[in-house]
């Protein structure tokens, strides 16, 4: 059941993705997302999560996280962070990414790529008898080394009968800290960076949260289930 959660999510992130580009609205994604989960036979996770209005969210530019969706319209140059999760059978998928939408700068090429490959950076550490702040700490080092910095203010978690259960999983830290890993644990790790301070602050609304100094942030994530050897990143769509 966590499996066909998280190959729908990781569909529905694709599908999300496809569509970013100029002259589209948030909430026609959101809405081409909603009814895909639903078409699946499962629940979008987000829906009503505490109050939260959408099915996915949808942050643009200096927006780093739960971006709520409007009619706003994509352009040309935006970045666009879509996180998703589906429930399915008693069980959540959560997976995120930032999309270019048309032609966009290359430090901002540059911060979507350094997103991505920090997560990856870090899963190398999502191993059995490694803690959990081993991962958080090679994706912090990464993201430095290349000259952006990491949100401390939200963080990576547990997924599975809840959408955010134990342990947390920060994107930053000391290593040799926290839960020790241990087989058959699924969590999301996702890094949310920043283009300058690490800095972030929640917008009236209570959800859309942005960087401090107004500069872009992207956010990549999947969930990734612990094993006896390498990690297995089950929100992919093979199999679909």
């Amino acid at each position: 059941m966590m499996r066909r959660a998280c190959k729908i999510t990781a569909a529905a992130r694709a599908l999300a993705g496809e569509m970013v580009r100029p002259g589209v609205t948030t909430k026609e994604i959101d809405k081409a997302v909603h009814d895909f989960i639903v078409s699946q036979g499962a629940t979008p996770s987000f829906l009503n999560y505490s109050g939260y209005p959408a099915s996915a969210c949808i942050s643009v530019n200096q927006t780093v996280i739960h971006g709520i969706p409007d009619s706003r319209v994509l352009n040309e140059g935006d970045i666009v962070s879509v996180d998703v999760g589906a429930y399915f059978g008693g069980f959540h998928g959560d997976c995120a990414a930032t999309f270019a939408c048309g032609e966009i700068s290359p430090e901002a090429q540059k911060l979507i790529d350094v997103t991505k490959q920090s997560f990856f950076e870090g899963i190398k550490f999502a191993r059995q008898g490694n803690r959990v702040s081993d991962i958080g700490h090679a994706v912090q080092e990464y993201v430095e080394a290349n000259g952006f910095s990491v949100v401390r203010d939200f963080i990576g978690h547990g997924v599975g009968a809840n959408l955010h259960e134990e342990p947390e999983v920060p994107n930053f830290g000391k290593p040799g800290r926290g839960p020790r890993l241990i087989k058959g644990m699924t969590i999301a790790v996702e890094p949310m960076v920043n283009m300058g301070t690490h800095m972030v602050r929640v917008l009236r609304d209570g959800w859309t949260t942005v960087t401090a100094d107004g500069k872009l942030s992207a956010h990549y994530e999947n969930t990734v289930l612990i094993t006896d050897g390498e990690p297995e990143i089950l929100t992919v769509t093979e199999g679909l």
